[in-house]
């Protein structure tokens, strides 16, 4: 099923946004039945309150949603999705232009809708049946395609991380990808196995060597003019640790260590569902982490694309691993901008929790075109730091590059500079994400999820001189 907004409908129940600071105004002016049933249901106009309101002397039934204070929305996302949420399964059309009641302008109304199609997902491959939610009819102002796009993109990167591994692994993920090249007419590529040694991808081969399924490198093209766009998403379908083996409480979340490459897929699905005038490549260097007798060792000295030489010094760092071999792919095509996109560090995590996306760039104004649309979209980021004084962290004895620096300090930091070791001359901006959502939100159930994508997507005009 696709994210979309319900037809118009006759039946339709009529949804009311109402501020905190208005109900009572509001209130005055009802019949003193209708003041009773409000008041009598503990209905305050609280953020993501709300209620089904029955046919009172004769009146249609309707429904209000709280809109809560400006101090409450400030602390959550999607308000009106807060609310949806709790509303019985049916239509519903919001009401946006009748007096003393909440007023939006389009941008956040549109972002509202958004957060209401968000609000209906939910991951039922394996269960029997599907919960009904309630639907909307999208706002004769809001443009009802573009926000069913950008729903649909982020209800595809949901089902890709959330997919338990037996499922997705690197097979799984390639057919995925072909499924989305098919739906926008692109091309893929995939080079497998013992291939990977062939074509000089040492890195993504020797890291999933050790699985059943084979390694791989998928490459998608979409586009024939205009800026080139190069995304490359980690697709670790799972991540055992290899011979440095996870505990089982760090393992069991593993089946997300391929959000990279689920939120770079999400924003490609954006972009070429818009036809935005670019040359879009996705790169995903698709493996598992697994143990076996020919698992890479502590201790190896691993060549790369590029030449640099690199020392293992946990297997369990082996994202950045099969990512640096996709991004010398990517510089040697001579992008005007690349974005990876990895669940990367757990240092990340302790740096800014699982909400904020935390990103990595040396050019300020990609920054600032960054956070100018993460408010608007929802979307929140942060800016990190390439600390050039931290390279020699990542500069071992033996080798040119040590792939998990002692000391445990800066570990997203000195990910993000060993990265950029990779990716010679083109600008670059690295996103350390963590792809899950830990506990229920508003729009955001427990599980998979987007992070970025949406602030890059609407970034892209300004980010590409569009």
């Amino acid at each position: 099923m696709a994210p979309c907004f319900a037809p118009v409908s006759d039946t339709a129940v009529y949804l009311s946004l109402m501020e905190q600071d208005q109900l009572q105004g509001w209130l005055q002016n009802q019949p003193a039945s209708l003041q009773d049933w409000v008041t009598t249901n503990g209905f305050t106009a609280g953020c993501g309150q709300a209620l089904l309101v029955p046919g009172i002397d004769g009146a249609a039934p309707f429904a209000l949603a709280g809109y809560g204070t400006a101090t409450q929305r400030r602390r959550q996302r999607f308000t009106l999705a807060a609310a949806a949420e709790k509303l019985p399964a049916g239509c519903y059309q919001l009401q946006t232009e009748t007096p003393g009641l909440a007023q939006l302008d389009t941008e956040t109304l549109s972002t509202e809708c958004l957060g209401w199609l968000l609000s209906q997902y939910r991951f039922s491959r394996y269960k029997s049946t599907t919960p009904m939610t309630a639907s909307l009819i999208a706002p004769a102002t809001v443009d009802a395609a573009a926000i069913e796009s950008l729903a649909a993109a982020e209800w595809l990167t949901r089902d890709l991380i959330n997919t338990p591994a037996a499922d997705m692994g690197p097979a799984e993920l390639e057919a995925a990808v072909e499924a989305l090249a098919a739906e926008f007419d692109a091309s893929v590529g995939v080079i497998t196995g013992a291939d990977l040694l062939e074509a000089n991808l040492p890195l993504i081969h020797t890291v999933g060597r050790a699985a059943d399924q084979a390694p791989r490198l998928i490459d998608l093209h979409w586009g024939s003019s205009g800026p080139k766009l190069t995304l490359v998403g980690k697709g670790v379908c799972f991540d055992t640790g290899g011979l440095n083996l996870k505990p089982g409480a760090s393992m069991g979340l593993m089946k997300k260590d391929m959000g990279g490459a689920a939120n770079v897929l999400g924003l490609a699905r954006m972009i070429m569902a818009a036809g935005l005038p670019i040359q879009l490549r996705v790169l995903i260097p698709a493996v598992e982490n697994a143990v076996s007798g020919n698992a890479f060792r502590p201790g190896d000295v691993l060549p790369s694309r590029k030449g640099l030489t690199v020392e293992i010094n946990n297997t369990d760092a082996e994202g950045r691993l099969v990512l640096a071999d996709a991004l010398t792919l990517a510089d040697e095509g001579d992008p005007d901008l690349v974005i990876s996109m990895a669940t990367l560090t757990g240092a990340a995590r302790v740096a800014v929790g699982p909400d904020l996306a935390p990103f990595y760039t040396d050019h300020d104004a990609d920054a600032a075109a960054l956070a100018t649309q993460a408010a608007p979209q929802a979307d929140p980021v942060w800016r990190m730091p390439f600390h050039a004084p931290y390279e020699s962290m990542i500069e071992p004895g033996i080798a040119d590059l040590d792939n998990a620096p002692a000391g445990g300090f800066a570990g997203s930091i000195t990910a993000a500079l060993f990265l950029r070791r990779f990716v010679g001359e083109s600008r670059y901006m690295h996103f350390d994400i963590y792809g899950w959502t830990p506990n229920a939100a508003p729009a955001r159930p427990k599980g998979g999820t987007g992070q970025g994508c949406r602030a890059l997507f609407a970034a892209l005009p300004d980010l590409l001189g569009l």
